[in-house]
């Protein structure tokens, strides 16, 4: 089974454009805002267009710089298991505060790092990072690392990862990398390769995103995840819509038939706490339960005093 999407970008001639050069160019920056919106749709080209495009290529040389200095860092955000009640990890979140934008959102520069082929380096660093800054922690805190489409492609990904955690020290069992399911449709021999490198090394898989794509279940069946994380949009309607609720237990039936660990993310008020930990739930993470922090914050935030009785008791 093969499934394809489609962007196009139209320029109207001769209100776009009078010479095939001209409409061309207005197509493809049509295109352009077509991927920019998700994928699989159309744009008309509008000359409000090209402030936008100017601007993108503009961020795109601000990340470049940011790359290179030190604008760049990466929080993390608590994960905790939802029978104990402990924090099992943290899963690592880039973030960036531009010396003259200020703060940027990753919304806003991770498309335009995959767009301009940054995403890769980016990916690099805060693999890099995330490992160096996660050994000032207890060894029994786990690290999830979530990795592009293109870095998982990466020739040598695996190499990669392995010269990271030898230079870092970091133990390969403590990490998990997280890939969604887009990277597994159009390259799933070439991802099952790529996952079971990792996993002879000894680091764990996440599917992200969990029950968002079309063929989640057979990903299931021939990937060999670890961890599957269901994805927030069931979560954020848990407590009061019975079809959120059928689709997450369902999930969670699954992940127990395929013996995974089940993770909740965006888990944001106590109701939807309450029932992902009756229906069995493997672990959870939210604002309801933390947000991310910089690095030195995580070991303040790992004393009982500095937790909130609602996490430290009901997490």
């Amino acid at each position: 089974q093969v499934l394809l999407s489609v962007s196009v970008g139209i320029a109207v001639c001769p209100s776009t454009g009078a010479s095939v050069d001209q409409l061309l160019m207005n197509a493809d920056t049509a295109l352009y805002r077509a991927k920019e919106g998700g994928r699989n749709t159309f744009r008309l080209y509008e000359p409000a267009m090209d402030i936008r495009i100017a601007e993108r290529r503009l961020l795109e040389q601000d990340l470049r710089t940011a790359l290179a200095g030190e604008q760049l860092t990466v929080w993390y955000q608590p994960i905790f298991d939802s029978t104990t009640s402990e924090i099992s990890g943290f899963e690592a979140l880039v973030r960036w505060t531009d010396s003259k934008r200020g703060y940027i959102s990753p919304e806003e520069f991770i498309s335009v790092a995959e767009e301009s082929g940054l995403i890769v380096r980016l990916g690099e660093w805060v693999m890099q990072t995330a490992c160096t800054e996660a050994m000032r922690w207890p060894e029994w805190l786990r690290l999830s690392v979530n990795l592009s489409p293109k870095q998982f492609l990466e020739p040598d990904l695996s190499g990669q990862i392995a010269s990271i955690l030898a230079s870092t020290g970091l133990a390969a069992e403590r990490l998990t990398v997280e890939v969604t399911e887009g990277v597994l449709i159009d390259n799933s021999d070439r991802a099952l390769s790529v996952i079971s490198s990792l996993k002879q090394q000894g680091i764990r898989v996440a599917l992200d995103d969990f029950g968002t794509g079309y063929s989640s279940l057979r990903y299931l069946r021939r990937f060999p995840f670890d961890i599957i994380k269901i994805d927030r949009s069931f979560i954020r309607s848990l407590s009061d819509d019975k079809g959120s609720q059928a689709i997450v237990q369902a999930i969670l039936t699954l992940g127990r038939s395929f013996k995974l660990k089940v993770i909740a993310e965006g888990v944001e008020t106590q109701p939807q706490l309450e029932w992902l930990r009756s229906a069995g739930c493997s672990e959870v993470q939210g604002f309801l339960l933390g947000r991310p922090m910089p690095c030195q914050s995580v070991r303040a935030f790992l004393q009982p005093a500095a937790i909130p009785k609602e996490r430290a008791h009901q997490a």
